[in-house]
């Protein structure tokens, strides 16, 4: 039997901060005819969240410090940049000219996650301050007012290793399993699966982005419909520690600590 499930871009006016992220959605669904659903996963991109939450910061106003020049001449990055890099940064792993390379709440990800585009002139936008809390405020309200239950997922655009290109990531995950564990399972030659597990979170996150986008295209969310997943009370994203990890851990001596 073929398996199949669709996705609804929703297109928005333009998110301001204090705005209600699911009143703008729910316009959205309004003008495209749809309804949610009992299993529908709503996708909502990181920069969408943050600035609801007013976490956009004017690098005007930034004064770095010392060692956010050190590192501003080192990597080649705007001192005020680097400075709220650093800030946001649980760790800096080390970086390329123009980016750093953080670990922030345990996500590996370029500059602390703070990004130019789609951030006013001037200004950037950081992470959404506790994703996960948000999630899973977001998904019971949505059953208080629908009666759904829903998975919702925040997402964010990451480069891969020795990769052009970005793909999707969660950094919230509320209402489905981020990861499916497929050990003890058999292959097609009946050989049992040792380390194998599936990333269904972040495979959702790459199927959306597909049709959110990158840019000018005001998709900052999209309805996830007809995914044969367990729904239950799941929260949050599996990690592993820098030390788990094959790349970080074979760089783990290039390690910077910010104060």
């Amino acid at each position: 039997m073929m398996k199949e499930f669709h996705i609804f871009g929703l297109r928005t006016d333009l998110i301001k901060p204090g705005d209600s992220l699911l009143a703008h959605l729910t316009v959205s669904m309004n003008k495209q005819g749809l309804k949610l659903q009992d299993n529908d996963i709503l996708v909502l991109a990181e920069s969408a969240v943050a600035t609801a939450q007013g976490r956009v910061a004017s690098l005007q106003n930034i004064k770095p410090s010392e060692q956010a020049l050190e590192v501003s001449r080192q990597y080649e990055i705007n001192p005020a940049l680097a400075e709220i890099v650093i800030q946001e940064s649980d760790e800096i792993v080390g970086g390329i000219p123009g980016f750093l390379l953080s670990i922030k709440s345990g996500h590996l990800l370029p500059n602390a996650g703070i990004d130019a585009s789609n951030a006013p002139d001037g200004c950037v936008t950081l992470l959404p301050e506790k994703p996960g809390a948000l999630a899973h405020s977001l998904r019971k309200k949505i059953f208080e007012e629908t009666g759904c239950f829903v998975g919702v997922l925040i997402i964010d655009s990451r480069t891969h290793p020795m990769r052009y290109g970005c793909g999707g990531v969660a950094i919230a995950c509320s209402g489905i399993p981020s990861v499916i564990d497929e050990r003890g399972r058999k292959d097609l030659y009946g050989r049992e699966l040792m380390v194998t597990r599936r990333a269904v979170a972040d495979n959702i996150a790459s199927a959306a982005e597909l049709i959110m986008g990158e840019s000018d295209e005001r998709i900052p969310a999209a309805l996830v419909r007809g995914l044969d997943i367990e729904f239950g009370e799941f929260e949050g994203i599996e990690l592993i520690t820098p030390d788990e990890c094959l790349f970080i851990g074979s760089l783990k001596k290039t390690y910077i600590n910010p104060p």
